[in-house]
């Protein structure tokens, strides 16, 4: 059977290899009584969503209300984040420009069907989410990504944006704060970056999922109040803990509305109707006291995990301002690791992150996500953890950690 060419241009998801030989060794380990795995490999918070969401949900399917709803969300539910963003973030972000999505990932398929050309190129910082990648591919453009330092704490810069701009450059897709950093973009060097995008005549695409994750006012702000045309993807399924309910949400200038309508009644006709209907119960205010509690836990985990990776050698160049993940340098760790690891392989160079994380489910039954997957800048030498899991765990991790390294 011949495979489209666009659908071989997708790389493999690498993170999936490894999340099969942890559930591998995981079965090993119970059918043996051996000690359970930790899953720090997964981006997906440990809370799910609560009592007020899921009576909604309850609510709504009880009382028949599943049919379509229109293709931009039901007027509430878009009613209701355009108030978040004037109550959390100060910003009048009118419900006209807001169309909700099955999920962030159909809000980004969305903008890049509606915005990329076949040939059109798309800046972006390496390292970075990798389906944003693909996203850029399957629209028929081309993702570039762009090396980012520990410096640049790992985003884009201005001065990079306009070194990199060529004839086929459309734009740059960001994301603050990011995957797999959890490091956002200062508020001034993103206003220059759209500032260069917008001299150029290019788009500005945000990924704001982990907005809500923000652990500092310097970085917790939305980049839809430097400018109307900045287009911005966000999700139920992180702050609000609904990953499954598969709900997100894309802002964009008045202009695209019509357009982003269109295409979303042919690809989605509408997203889940029961979602939507529990995720009005979010924006009560006893469901974001328990929001903004779970915030403050996400918090308190990364405050202990991180100086607890550092000292065991795993340093953590840039503290993660959001989101729930620390990006580590594993180098210094590798050889010592590897040398009685079964993955360890005399003639391998340099070994690195990949590895390292088979050993670890090997050796300390822990699950973690090397590098590779995220772009090609040095990846190879970085793991990341996700703390969205509970302090337990997190602390029995380092405690594994410390003994496969003493």
């Amino acid at each position: 059977m011949r495979i489209a060419a666009r659908a071989r241009r997708v790389e493999p998801f690498y993170v999936m290899e490894i999340a099969k030989s942890a559930q591998a060794v995981a079965r090993a380990a119970a059918a043996g009584a051996g000690r359970p795995m930790i899953y720090l490999n997964i981006g997906e918070p440990d809370f799910t969503a609560p009592p007020l969401v899921i009576e909604a949900a309850e609510r709504a399917i009880r009382d028949g209300r599943t049919q379509y709803t229109q293709a931009t969300g039901l007027p509430q539910l878009r009613e209701r984040i355009s108030g978040w963003y004037q109550n959390r973030f100060g910003l009048q972000v009118p419900a006209r420009r807001i169309v909700v999505t099955a999920g962030a990932s159909a809000a980004l398929q969305l903008a890049c069907l509606a915005l990329i050309d076949p040939g059109d190129e798309i800046l972006m910082s390496d390292p970075g989410y990798p389906c944003n990648r693909q996203f850029v591919s399957a629209a028929e453009g081309r993702a570039v990504p762009i090396a980012a330092s520990a410096a640049e704490r790992f985003q884009l810069s201005s001065a990079k944006v306009a070194q990199a701009w060529g004839a086929r450059t459309r734009g740059v897709m960001l994301a603050s704060p990011s995957n797999p950093t959890g490091a956002s973009i200062h508020p001034d060097e993103l206003a220059r970056i759209h500032c260069v995008v917008t001299e150029r005549g290019g788009i500005t695409l945000i990924d704001e999922i982990y907005l809500g994750l923000s652990y500092d006012s310097t970085y917790g702000r939305s980049a839809l109040g430097l400018s109307e045309d900045i287009i911005s993807i966000n999700s139920f399924s992180k702050y609000f803990c609904m990953t499954g309910w598969r709900l997100g949400w894309l802002v964009v200038p008045d202009a695209l509305t019509d357009v982003v309508e269109q295409l979303a009644q042919h690809l989605f006709i509408c997203p889940s109707t029961v979602a939507q209907h529990a995720a009005l119960a979010c924006f009560e205010p006893e469901s974001l006291a328990e929001y903004e509690r779970r915030r403050q836990e996400f918090k308190a985990r990364r405050d202990w995990f991180v100086p607890q990776l550092d000292a065991l050698g795993l340093k953590v160049p840039v503290m993660p301002d959001g989101a729930f993940y620390a990006w580590a340098d594993c180098g210094a760790i590798c050889d010592k690791v590897l040398t009685f690891s079964s993955q360890y392989n005399s003639a391998m160079q340099t070994p690195g992150s990949w590895e390292l994380a088979f050993a670890l489910i090997e050796r300390a039954h822990l699950a973690v996500t090397p590098g590779r997957d995220f772009g090609h800048a040095d990846t190879a030498r970085y793991i990341r953890f996700s703390t969205a899991n509970s302090m337990p765990q997190l602390q029995a991790a380092i405690d594994r950690l410390r003994e496969l390294l003493a």
